[in-house]
């Protein structure tokens, strides 16, 4: 028996090697001279847009620069940085650019020409974009279930200094996303803008900064071959016990379990359902917006595990161009759910929606009004 699940598991690793494509990205302008410590990476969907990762750099041979991606078939997106988002591709202006689209159905040479780089240009005089409602809590704030720091956001409501009022409490992942757009690498989703304006009932928004580099770990509550070890666990614990208490106890908030919520996007939506499934008691409703499933299948498991002590309003969100498994992958997570769970929920699938924060800022105003 156990010889057979051995032959059974090499069988399925090969069907998945086998649906892999070669993809070879080749440069064939790049402004500027080739130089030693000048290293040259591609972020995209598929590396959840780290900047700066060994596995997907560049390398020079035969008077050639390129990187082979090992891609299944579908689509995705992706810019060209010289190591972090400050020394991104632009135009030859230094213009910010789209990201790249790319529609993976085989293997394939892909040739680009890189126009400029962001750095190479003075940085630009720029106002916040964020409301005056929106203030920092604390730039290091201690995460002492990680040990480490990170910056942590606060939106109060216009009303808030000169009420008594108690108000509802939205935790949002990405914190770097979602008031301010020079803090973005790709636009904010403009939380404070919207609630600056809605007539409907509002709420305090706490927005916690992702770590960088370490944002596939803290968002990914399960151990990874690709992207190494899963701290979500400690995380989220983070949210409950440090975080919520710093906001109960210096905030005017509604503490009760149905006016507590979680979101987030991408990884940011796949913590935000994990935060929901590991602590029924403390979130009543949860933002999962493009959820990336396909890094943790294992949050399958966990749904059929804890989803019936679940009983929240959960906001299912994803587009068809985010890649042929992003509409599926979230199908099954809200169908799984509905067998075990007597939550409220809805899924949202747009035909255009893409993976990014323009997409999101126009999503969220539909989440806020259905879950509130």
């Amino acid at each position: 028996m156990h010889k057979f699940s051995l032959i059974i598991a090499a069988l399925l690793l090969t069907l998945t090697v086998a649906s892999q494509n070669t993809i070879r990205i080749e440069l064939k302008s790049i402004p500027g001279y080739w130089v030693g410590d000048n290293s040259m990476y591609i972020a995209g969907s598929f590396n959840n847009w780290n900047p700066q990762s060994d596995n997907y750099k560049f390398i020079r041979n035969d008077n050639k620069t390129y990187v082979e991606l090992k891609l299944e078939p579908g689509i995705y997106q992706f810019k060209i940085t010289r190591g972090s988002w400050a020394k991104v591709e632009c135009t030859k202006e230094g213009a910010s650019i789209d990201n790249r689209v790319l529609k993976v159905e085989g293997n394939a040479t892909v040739e680009l020409a890189i126009a400029g780089w962001q750095d190479k240009f003075p940085p630009k005089k720029t106002t916040s974009s964020a409301s005056k409602n929106v203030r920092i809590i604390e730039t290091f704030f201690f995460i002492p279930q990680l040990n480490r720091n990170r910056r942590v956001w606060i939106y109060l409501p216009e009303n808030y200094t000169s009420s008594k009022t108690k108000y509802p409490v939205l935790y949002m992942n990405d914190g770097q996303n979602i008031f301010e757009d020079s803090s973005s690498f790709s636009g904010e989703w403009g939380v404070d803008d919207f609630l600056d304006t809605t007539r409907t009932k509002n709420c305090i928004v706490v927005a916690i900064d992702n770590g960088g580099d370490k944002r596939m770990n803290e968002y990914n509550p399960y151990d990874n071959t690709r992207f190494g070890k899963g701290e979500g666990d400690a995380y989220v614990d983070f949210i409950v016990k440090t975080i919520r208490p710093y906001i109960h106890k210096n905030y005017r908030v509604l503490k009760c379990r149905k006016k507590t919520i979680i979101a987030g996007s991408s990884m940011g939506g796949l913590i935000s359902m994990y935060a929901v499934l590991k602590y029924p008691k403390v979130f009543g409703g949860a933002g999962v917006f493009s959820p990336a499933f396909w890094v943790s299948p294992e949050i399958y498991n966990y749904i059929q595990a804890k989803g019936k002590k679940v009983k929240s309003k959960i906001y299912f969100y994803a587009g068809k161009e985010e890649g042929e498994s992003m509409v599926p992958d979230m199908l099954k997570a809200f169908e799984q759910m509905a067998k075990v769970s007597k939550s409220k929920m809805t899924t949202v699938i747009r035909d255009d929606g893409k993976h990014n924060e323009a997409t999101w800022r126009k999503e969220f105003p539909l989440f806020y009004n259905w879950i509130r």
